[in-house]
Order: structure tokens, then sequence, then C-alpha cells
């Protein structure tokens, strides 16, 4: 970064690809179910759980579930925890995910289009939060600001959100994700203050986190999600009046498609094979066509490109690859002049080239 606020951008051509991100709940074995009537797995030193007000009785041991009802429905559980059925979770997806748990920081790994990323990100989210107040402290621009990183993976944005000053709450569906963002953050005794992680999904945390946050940030996650409409809608709930939604995401378009898929996963192998499902990308359009209903205003959006070789992003107004929105919750009033700007920053500063 320049000047402690720049935007770090290189070269005029290059190819926008996605890092891999989390986005659901983990899945470890395979599904437990059980259909009308009653079923009983037994194992020893069994504990007991209740796990739900329908008259559903589980009993844990380190591998087996034993579960009792008239009427049992389908349930998920990761190692020892065991989860009900989210909506926004797509499970085939954490297999993928979960192989890549430990690779978080290693800048040359499967994850590095991630931390090459936050040259934009960061700076992208610090200057359109500083639009929001009046003075800051300059070592820790973000100082008291409260923000939810949703499908933190190893906590590649939420350390250095925490180091402007910030307090993060970083949520992932897998366990394996949560202890190495831990392990990682606990190195630094400041960061360790100020970010804490949670093993759950957005649904988990709604009704204990209601207008909590100034901003949610969900960076590489849309394109996981399974209902992006229930999504936008929890993180609306879990926003302050006026508070801001930050996402970097994809967009579906053949481009993306011979470049995000083709090339990225089966050529180059810059990410591993089956991170993304075309389906699931989405355009600008689609993407504001469910915030606004949803409450929020949209503020900027603008494209994001990345060129493979030499492993840096840089902004553009071409949104037909990568792309990065800024939205706010609506029930406080914004600026709508702003809207659709192509250049984010302070001042509406072109990104430079690095």
């Amino acid at each position: 970064m320049q000047g402690g606020c720049g935007l770090r951008v290189v070269g005029t051509r290059g190819w926008g690809l996605a890092g891999v991100r989390s986005a659901g709940r983990g899945v470890g074995p395979p599904r437990a179910t059980a259909a009308e009537g009653k079923q009983t797995n037994r194992t020893q030193q069994m504990t007991p759980w209740l796990f739900s007000d329908k008259g559903i009785m589980c009993l844990k041991s380190n591998n087996i579930i034993f579960a009792y009802s008239d009427k049992m429905k389908s349930y998920r559980y990761v190692g020892m925890r065991l989860y009900s059925t989210s909506k926004t979770v797509d499970p085939k997806e954490m297999k993928t995910f979960k192989a890549l748990a430990y690779k978080w920081w290693d800048e040359q790994g499967a994850y590095a289009p991630l931390h090459s990323m936050n040259d934009l990100r960061v700076p992208f989210i610090r200057d359109n939060l500083l639009k929001t107040v009046t003075n800051h402290q300059l070592e820790s621009p973000l100082s008291g600001m409260k923000i939810l990183d949703v499908g933190c993976g190893g906590g590649l944005l939420c350390e250095p959100l925490g180091r402007l000053g910030a307090l993060v709450t970083g949520i992932d569906p897998l366990n394996e994700n949560i202890k190495t963002a831990q392990q990682h953050k606990s190195f630094d005794p400041v960061l360790d203050k100020r970010i804490q992680y949670n093993a759950c999904s957005l649904e988990d945390i709604v009704e204990e986190t209601v207008e909590t946050f100034d901003a949610v940030v969900a960076s590489e996650v849309v394109e996981h999600v399974n209902d992006l409409e229930t999504f936008i809608q929890c993180c609306c709930q879990v926003l302050k009046p006026g508070g801001s939604l930050f996402i970097t995401t994809i967009n579906k378009t053949q481009l993306s498609y011979a470049l995000g898929i083709i090339f990225a996963e089966q050529i180059a192998g810059i990410v591993p094979k089956g991170t993304h499902t075309w389906e699931k990308f989405v355009s600008p359009e689609e993407l504001e066509s469910l915030l606004e209903p949803n409450g929020f205003l949209v503020q900027t959006i603008t494209g994001m490109l990345y060129n493979p070789f030499s492993g840096y992003w840089r902004w553009t107004e071409n949104t037909s690859l990568n792309y990065a929105a800024h939205a706010i919750k609506s029930s406080a009033p914004v600026e709508t002049e702003e809207h659709h700007t192509k250049t984010p920053g302070i001042d509406g500063q072109e990104a430079s080239q690095k």
C-alpha cells in the first residue's frame, strides 16, 4: 500500500481468477439419517445430549451418534459436533476446503490469490468505512468498529482488519479452518485480543447478533452459497442501521467459465479442481437485484483483475470476471449519487499501476 491509503495494483493485462474460500458448514462422515419409526445405533461410553426441542434425544460417543425419535429428519455432523441442515451451505463443496484447511498461510500455495487480493480488498473495506466517520486514529483507523468476516477460512482477511484496529469476528463452518485461524493469530498478542473465531454458519448467530456489526464481509463466499437471498437477509439482520456489506465474487459469464473453471482449475491448477461451480456464479445485476429488495442500497460495484503470471490484482472498470461490491443497510440515510462509482478508495482516487 502506498501512503497508507493507496491501492496496490499492477499491470494492464491479466486474467481474473478467484482464490478458494469456504462459505458453508463443513461435512465430515456421511449423513446420519433415519426414516419414520425408531432407529437405534449404540456404542459404549455414551454421553447424553439433548439435540432439539422436537422430541429428539441424541447420545454421542467418539464415533457414533445414538438418536431416538418417532419421526427422524436428516442431520449432519462434523467431528464431535452435530449440526442441523443449513439453507445456505453446500455440503458438497466442503470436502475440497477441508483438505486445504492447513494451507491457508502458505503464500505460494492454493490460497496465493487470496493473499494477493488483500492488497485490494483491505483498502476497499477500510476506505469505504472511513467515509462514515469524522475522526479516526492514523495508526488504528478502524478502532472500535465491529466487523464480521463470514467464511473467514484461516483468517487471511481478519488479521489485517484487526491490525487496523477493528474488533473482528471470523466465522467459518469448518472446525479445521477455525483451528488454523486461531493458531495463527495466537502468535500476535494484539490480534489475539481483537479477533475472535467461531466454527458456525451465519444462520447460527443471527438471533444473538442482531444489529451488532458495523460491517459484514463476504469475500469469495457468495459463489459457494446455496441460498443467496437467505444469506443476504442474514447479513442485513446482523448489521447495524447504516452498516456496510462488502462482497467480492465472480461474475457469471462465458469468460469466467473459460478462465475461472477451465484454465484456473483444469489447466493451470491455480486452484484445485472442483473449487467452483459456474452455475453458482452471480452477476453484478443479479447481486444488486437481491440486495436492494432485502434492505441494502448498492454504493459501489467495480471490477477486479488477477494476473496469474505476476500474482497480483488490479482494479478495472470491467466486471466480466471478478468484482467487488459495497452496499449499505438502507435503514440509514445514504448518498444515492455515489451509487456505482467505478473506483474505490478515498476521494475517488484512481487505482494506479504498481
